[in-house]
């Protein structure tokens, strides 16, 4: 969960950065402006209430929205901020899931691909996870997606099997590079514009560092992008620890609380 935490941060600066006149991974990892947004807290939200339900389905899904309520109350972050329906949602108790397809889904499921075991049981507690509010099938294709590819990668598949998942069981096209997606992509919310290309940044990646380096580089929804790439990658190469150190050091003492915690769960 760490990894998708410290794409979030790395990619934040960039998220509505139009100035580059290249999209390039030559920049600085962690610059004076990189931090957490609403994807950090909603990925901690979701990975405290699923620790809270402890595998119960009947108390799942008021514990997540409980829980990403109560979280975005003490983060309001009016900079880092959370999306126009998504926030009405978070704001109104009585609202329910409203359709969306947005990437939200997906940027907050990492928690779900460590908690869990056995694909089936991944993409159940996915589904789970992106109901409360994404219940689109393409909301709820995305969070599978990336919890699913995060799995895989944690309990030793290879790419070429990441890769088959992904195209011959989610159903997303792979066929482009990241060279081919660069020149035209742009910044798009949606999860069948966001969880193929995070996922594609994954797969041309030699290491950690490079993985998130090349989810930025494509632009677009930066943070989100290297969030969900940076989840993976964490489940295949680790995290180096300078990276991780410099990470921890932006996060308030009760969301490393909540990380703390999640790292005892994974470990029994």
């Amino acid at each position: 969960m760490l990894g998708a935490i410290i794409g979030d941060i790395v990619g934040s600066p960039y998220e509505f950065d139009q100035r580059r006149p290249e999209v390039t991974t030559h920049f600085t990892l962690f610059g004076p402006t990189s931090q957490y947004t609403d994807d950090t807290v909603m990925t901690l939200a979701v990975g405290q209430a699923l620790m809270d339900a402890g595998g119960d389905e009947s108390r799942a899904d008021v514990l997540l929205a409980d829980t990403m309520r109560t979280f975005a109350r003490r983060y309001p972050l009016p900079k880092g901020g959370y999306g126009g329906r998504f926030s009405r949602w978070l704001h109104d108790a009585t609202m329910g899931p409203y359709g969306s397809w947005g990437n939200g889904s997906a940027m907050r499921v990492s928690s779900v691909g460590w908690l869990f075991d056995g694909l089936d049981a991944v993409e159940h507690w996915a589904e789970i996870s992106a109901r409360v509010t994404h219940n689109h099938p393409e909301g709820i294709r995305g969070a599978q997606a990336a919890a699913g590819c995060l799995y895989l990668a944690r309990t030793g598949a290879s790419k070429d099997d990441i890769r088959a998942y992904v195209t011959d069981r989610i159903g997303y096209d792979l066929s482009r590079t990241l060279d081919q997606i660069r020149p035209t992509y742009h910044h798009m919310e949606s999860c069948q514009d966001t969880v193929p290309q995070a996922i594609t940044a994954f797969l041309e990646s030699d290491g950690f560092e490079d993985a998130i380096r090349k989810a930025v580089s494509l632009g677009g929804d930066a943070d989100t992008l290297t969030d969900i790439t940076g989840g993976i990658a964490e489940a295949a190469y680790g995290i180096p620890e300078p990276i991780r150190d410099k990470a921890l050091q932006r996060l308030p003492e009760d969301l490393k609380g909540v990380l703390a915690r999640f790292w005892l769960e994974v470990a029994r």
